[in-house]
């Protein structure tokens, strides 16, 4: 799984469907902002904690920004990662650097005994989760430069 560069689409899934030719593949119809999305999951789309997805759920879908995609209406885009959102809760893919800042400098991270930190795999991650592609699950951030959240969770890509 190419993990850089992933630019997110977030929206409600409104229905999924087979592909035709992959039994192994489903095609999401998202309602976003901008309009319908359709996002194709594949065997190879990673799902946070494993989730069966449905209609009526809010989801966040990372696509990798540099993958060729078809010129037809509305957009499609195939799934490296997808992760169900919760109320207010905002998520991102991006490298953070030892000082878990991250490569943009969008965000710093200041980790408590409350946030999660585990593997792709679900298992506990013990290490400083810096210097690593990390998936952030936060809320709130503050207004500084860059601005600084606590998260909930974080998974680490190793």
């Amino acid at each position: 799984m190419k993990l850089s560069p992933l630019t997110s689409v977030f929206g409600l899934i409104l229905n999924i469907s087979p592909l035709s030719n992959d039994c192994c593949s489903q095609m999401i119809s998202l309602q976003t902002g901008n309009g319908i999305v359709n996002i194709v999951i594949s065997k190879d789309t990673y799902v946070v904690d494993c989730t069966r997805l449905r209609a009526g759920m809010r989801i966040h879908a990372f696509y990798d920004s540099n993958a060729p995609v078809p010129l037809i209406f509305p957009p499609q885009y195939r799934a490296e990662v997808v992760a169900v959102a919760t109320s207010g809760e905002q998520v991102t893919i991006t490298h953070f650097d030892r000082d878990l800042v991250a490569s943009n400098g969008s965000l710093k991270l200041n980790l408590d005994n409350r946030t999660v930190i585990v593997t792709q795999n679900g298992q506990r991650y013990d290490c400083n989760p810096g210097g690593n592609t990390l998936m952030v699950f936060y809320r709130t951030t503050t207004r500084s430069i860059p601005p600084q959240t606590t998260p909930r969770k974080i998974i680490v890509f190793c």
